[in-house]
């Protein structure tokens, strides 16, 4: 993947540091515009101020969970897409979370050229979903 600048904001949130640092300098490298969060509660007032086109987001946080954070997110914009990612969830879990309108779901440890793909596509589908949403105004 070439290292062009991408014209979108990603929103990082996991409660490892380590993780979350080490992906946000990964996807910095790759052109993305990071920003992170390390909690639930932290990525919705960051949405509320600077709201991103994508949001990564760990299922098992401490405090607001992943899954409630999701909602959350949604009830802000729910053209935001959010790829939901966890170290260990049953298979019912993730079919529930993709049918409330997760982008994606993908477990840990991650490959970050799936997870670029993943966000390019989850950007994708956000902008096809804002001209829709423009022309059904029309």
């Amino acid at each position: 993947m070439d290292k062009k600048q991408r014209e979108f904001k990603v929103l990082l949130v996991d409660d490892e540091d380590i993780f979350r640092e080490a992906t946000a300098r990964q996807l910095s490298v790759r052109g993305f515009i990071v920003l992170t969060a390390e909690s639930g509660e932290a990525a919705v007032e960051s949405i509320k101020t600077d709201p991103p086109e994508v949001v990564v987001l760990d299922q098992q946080m401490p405090g607001m969970h992943g899954s409630d954070t999701f909602i959350a997110i949604k009830a802000i914009d729910p053209l935001i897409e959010v790829i939901m990612l966890t170290g260990n969830t049953s298979v019912d879990n993730a079919i529930e979370m993709m049918q409330m309108g997760t982008f994606d779901y993908l477990m840990k440890p991650i490959n970050i050229d799936e997870l670029l793909y993943k966000i390019e596509d989850a950007y994708t589908r956000k902008k096809l979903n804002e001209k829709q949403q423009r022309e059904a105004k029309q």
